[in-house]
């Protein structure tokens, strides 16, 4: 697996050629583990209420592309309000 920062560039590059395992272990760094991993879906909690919501589910090995470009906006709002650069 890739490191957290060659992931996001990645991310950021193609978001549609994105390992749902990858985009878990970005997640997992910015906000800890998943609160619910019920069923598909994997939440998790955010120092803000609403979006964008970190809720992510695996589509055949990869990440859908509309939740990578949430995580992306997710992590620039963290670095921004919560100074939380990795």
């Amino acid at each position: 697996m890739s490191n957290l920062k060659d992931i996001i560039i990645k991310m950021k590059r193609n978001p549609g050629d994105i390992r749902f395992g990858d985009l878990c272990k970005v997640c997992e760094s910015y906000f800890g583990k998943p609160r619910s991993t019920g069923g598909s879906h994997h939440i998790y909690k955010t120092p803000w209420q609403g979006d964008p919501r970190i809720n992510i589910q695996n589509n055949k090995g990869k990440a859908k592309i509309y939740q990578v470009k949430q995580i992306l906006k997710a992590i620039e709002l963290m670095e921004k309000n919560h100074g939380t650069e990795k």
